[in-house]
Formats: structure tokens, C-alpha cells, sequence
């Protein structure tokens, strides 16, 4: 059985209250990973052909009582801002419940994936945005989405460790304060320039674009568009241009499925 989830651009974020949930701003997007199960006798996931630790991948089979030989299949970057181990880890959950009948709900489906990515210390709630598509914002007073056309460009220059700064008390703290500022200044459904601008004035004050990330901005700002850093990756995303960065793709209206 195969299951599509879309990849997600994280905006803006601030930990919830319950530390094991985040506030934010994100966009699901066309370009995601694929997810192909079949019944094993023990556990292998493989990643482009190679056998890898894919710990919340592992860690979603285990709650939903599997053994399958997983091979995943990705049009975006492995670690590098895109919601990769959420995507994967939801895909895997989709195609596990079909692939061995085990008639779970949706809503548990995605649960049992944000617990997975959590206990990994992959993200704090990639997997909401990935099975509703569209663009997600939550401020604190409950999930809104709406559906933004705008053209995405974006490009990666490589990942960060999420597990070191989701472990960092000190930059969480940091990116609370102004991550939660932020949300509260924008409107209900911000345009996808107004939420990308205030995102980057987000990222600067929390001191993590690198030089590389600010100069590919500049490039985008120059071009007359905006651009912003996803959370947590060396990558920069883009609207209101064309052509400026190397890959294009739009926001995905409808979530994860089975394929």
C-alpha cells in the first residue's frame, strides 16, 4: 500500500504551553514524500533505496502494532525545513492502516504520528498542517486554514539538528517570546507576503538565518518579492517572483492520502 503526504513550510512557531505542541504558521506544499508498505517479518525502512534509522517512522509502527518493510520516496530535502519526518511518518501511518486493515480513524492516525515525532524530536506538529493541506495558522485560540494560490519558490542549502534546538531552553525560551508576538500581529488569514515578511523579521530576532539565508533573501527582496528562512532548515522560501529560486511549487489544498 502507498500513501502521499505533502512536505510543509513552517513560518513562524513558539511552543504551545504543553511542550509537546507548537503554535505557528505554516503552509503545506505539492512536493512531499511517499510512503510504500508491505507486511515484514521485522521492521526495515529504506530511504532511496538504502536502509536508514528512520526513528519516528519506527516509532509510528511500533504504537500501531506493525512489522513492514517501508520505502519511502521524497521530492523534498531530508532535514532541511520541509516537515520530511513528519511527512514520511504520516505517510507510513496512512499506508500501515490500509496496508493490514486495522481500521483506525484518521484523527488517531495523526496522533499517533505527532506522539512519534515527538518522542524523536523530529517536530512538534508537522503532521497537523500535513493532513489538513492548505495554509494552518494557531495562535493559541485553535486551528485556522485557508487556501493561498501564490506560486512557492524555495531552495536549500542544507539542514539544522531540530532535536538540538528544540533541546536548547534558552533559544525556545527566545523563540516563544518573538514567536508568539508575531502570530498575535497577524491577521486571521494573512496574505502569503504579509505572513512570509513578518516571518523573516522573525528569524533575524531570533538570530538563526545564516549569512548564506540572508543574502539569498536579499536576492528575492531585490527581485521584488519576499522571502523568509523555513523553520528549522538552511532554506529559504519565496513568493512574488519567478525564476529567482530554483524549485517552484503551491501550496497543496488536500492533506495526506492514499495513492
Amino acid at each position: 500500500m502507498r500513501a502521499f503526504a505533502p512536505g510543509s513550510v513552517t513560518a513562524v512557531f513558539a511552543p504551545a504551553e504543553s511542550g509537546d505542541e507548537s503554535r505557528g504558521a505554516s503552509m503545506a506544499i505539492e512536493d512531499g514524500v511517499v510512503a510504500s508498505v508491505r507486511a515484514a517479518d521485522e521492521t526495515q525502512i529504506l530511504l532511496d533505496g538504502e536502509e536508514t534509522d528512520f526513528e519516528p517512522v519506527s516509532g509510528v509502527l511500533d504504537e500501531l502494532g506493525c512489522t513492514a518493510r517501508v520505502e519511502l520516496e521524497h521530492d523534498i530535502p531530508i532535514g532541511c525545513g520541509f516537515g520530511a519526518s513528519g511527512a514520511a511518518t504520516l505517510a507510513t501511518a496512512l499506508a500501515a492502516n490500509a496496508e493490514f486493515e486495522l481500521g483506525r480513524s484518521r484523527e488517531d492516525l495523526v496522533h499517533a504520528s505527532h506522539v512519534a515525532e515527538v518522542n524523536a524530536g523530529t517536530g512538534l506538529g508537522d503532521v497537523f498542517i500535513q493532513t489538513a493541506g492548505g495554509a494552518l495558522m494557531n495562535d493559541g485560540s485553535g486551528r485556522r486554514r485557508w487556501e493561498p494560490t501564490d506560486a512557492i519558490e524555495y531552495v536549500s542549502f542544507g539542514g539544522m539538528a531540530t532535536s538540538e534546538t528544540l533541546g536548547n531552553p534558552d533559544l525556545m525560551a527566545r523563540i516563544g517570546r518573538v514567536g508568539g508576538k508575531t502570530l498575535d500581529s497577524l491577521p486571521r488569514e494573512p496574505s502569503l507576503e504579509r505572513l512570509t515578511r513578518d516571518a523573516w523579521s522573525f528569524a533575524r530576532e531570533i538570530e538563526l538565518p545564516t549569512d548564506t539565508v540572508r543574502d539569498t533573501v536579499a536576492d528575492v527582496e531585490t527581485a521584488g518579492g519576499a522571502a523568509s528562512m523555513a523553520m528549522l532548515g538552511e532554506t529559504v522560501f519565496a513568493v512574488g517572483v519567478e525564476d529567482v529560486l530554483p524549485n517552484r511549487t503551491t501550496v497543496s489544498f488536500s492533506g495526506a492520502h492514499l495513492l
